[in-house]
């Protein structure tokens, strides 16, 4: 199938294939069909499958479509509702991208940075709105947003709304809309959680599912069993001698990522962080210099790369395994995008031997695991390794055994707090656009420019 056939204007075509795409991926090419016939749609689609496209295609094509005196009144007429300020600057930057040639103004609201500018916008009118939910209640309450001509809702990345804390700001915002609109909701999983949320607002859905909990068939995966102590050396000793100029590294823990990120730069290799504690300019700096070669390793939690959209991504390595085991399927999903291939590196102790086992069982894959010449774990390691940092003696003290270069703590509960504060993003309105949304194109000499005779051939 092409895009060419699944009913799309010759306005939105023009700009799809200005972008280099021909073929749909698999949920573009369910999901846009339905949304077109105006169905709501139940999706489960994770990062890098194409589901942004999937829905601001069919969406614009509507919008394009619907009655001209909304055309020229500029009314909020579609609410992409989204976890994460990134992933909210991803869906602005493909709703540019792709109604570039149509008479269709949209922007994006979200909280950690000042309101009045978003406010000035918003008076100016708007057709479409990507917003995180706060800043959204925010500006609904004093005024500044009016939501009641909204004919479209898209709910994107479900379970990570859920896993935020935001699901009582979603339920006053459904509460605003009109009740006759159509509704889309993408989601990575489908929790009891998520199939009573969809079931309040979603009127005789059509479902989409793709590689739910799946890996892609052009990641490499591997495991490296190291000590946690040798965790650090192995880290720098892989970038270095592989010569690796685009690596995107995971930690557990904002403090973890922050040291890790120094000991990097104290090894000689450029690195910066991104996490909830970074200011705007700090994270705005630091996803720009690793998009464009500046910086080689992105040290990053995993709230806080959700949304990354890095083109062509090659090395993707878990410092440290998530607790939730969905959540790594996430992490290497930042490579292998669009049919290019990518490495994904877990570096993985014995306290960690759990979480690899549940991640194996959720992919239905045993990873494979290589051992490097000098960081043999022996069994002493494998014991202390094993042994909690906080477990209590006999006596009531606490056994709080050194932590390991480079290791973090365990990542415990946190309470839940407003937008980007909560899920630790704060999005850009200067990302470049591209085709895939919020991703900028390689430049320079960085190991990761793309193929000479390569070319794309499906919407991200």
């Amino acid at each position: 199938m092409l895009f060419t056939e699944l009913g799309l204007s010759k306005e939105i075509l023009k700009a799809v294939h200005e972008e280099g795409y021909t073929t749909p991926t698999p949920v573009q090419a369910q999901a846009i069909p339905m949304v077109l016939a105006g169905r709501d749609v139940l999706a489960g689609a994770q990062t890098g499958t194409g589901k942004t496209a999937g829905f601001t295609l069919p969406m614009l094509q509507l919008m394009q479509q619907g009655r001209p005196d909304n055309h020229q009144r500029h009314h909020i007429r579609a609410l992409v509702l989204t976890p994460t300020r990134e992933l909210a600057a991803q869906v602005g930057e493909s709703i540019q991208t792709y109604g570039k040639y149509l008479p269709l103004r949209s922007t994006i609201v979200f909280g950690g940075v000042g309101i009045n500018p978003q406010i000035d916008k918003l008076k100016r009118g708007v057709d479409i709105l990507v917003a995180t939910p706060g800043r959204l209640l925010d500006l609904v309450n004093q005024g500044k947003a009016d939501l009641k001509h909204v004919e479209f809702f898209v709910l994107d990345e479900a379970d990570r709304m859920l896993d935020m804390g935001f699901i009582h700001d979603i339920r006053k915002i459904l509460k605003i809309l009109p009740k006759q609109r159509q509704n889309l909701l993408f989601s990575a999983t489908f929790s009891q959680e998520i199939k009573t949320l969809a079931s309040g607002f979603l009127t005789n859905p059509s479902f989409v599912e793709v590689a739910r909990n799946e890996t892609a068939h052009q990641v490499t995966q591997v495991v490296y069993p190291v000590s946690k102590s040798k965790k650090r050396t192995l880290l720098s000793k892989l970038i270095s001698e592989g010569n690796w100029q685009q690596v995107l590294v995971f930690t557990k823990t904002k403090h973890g990522a922050n040291r890790l990120t120094k000991q990097l730069e104290d090894d000689g290799i450029g690195a910066a962080a991104i996490h909830g504690n970074k200011s705007q300019s700090a994270r705005t700096s630091a996803l720009l210099g690793f998009k464009n070669g500046t910086i080689r390793v992105l040290v990053a939690t995993d709230i806080a790369a959700r949304g990354l959209d890095i083109d062509q991504l090659p090395h993707v390595i878990n410092y440290e395994l998530p607790n939730v085991p969905e959540d790594y399927v996430h992490r290497i999903g930042r490579t292998g995008r669009a049919g290019n291939s990518g490495e994904a590196m877990s570096l993985v102790s014995a306290d960690e031997h759990k979480l690899l086992r549940d991640i194996e069982r959720l992919i239905k894959t045993d990873i494979p695991k290589v051992i490097l010449p000098g960081f043999e774990v022996s069994a002493e390691e494998n014991a202390l390794d094993a042994i909690p940092a906080d477990k209590p003696t006999r006596t009531g003290q606490r056994n709080r055994r050194p932590q390991a270069s480079g290791a973090s703590k365990p990542q415990g509960s946190r309470p839940a707090q407003r937008d980007g504060q909560r899920s630790g993003n704060r999005a850009t309105s200067n990302q470049p656009n591209t085709g895939n949304p919020g991703a900028a194109k390689p430049r320079g000499n960085n190991g990761n420019r793309r193929r000479q005779g390569a070319s794309r051939t499906s919407a991200s």
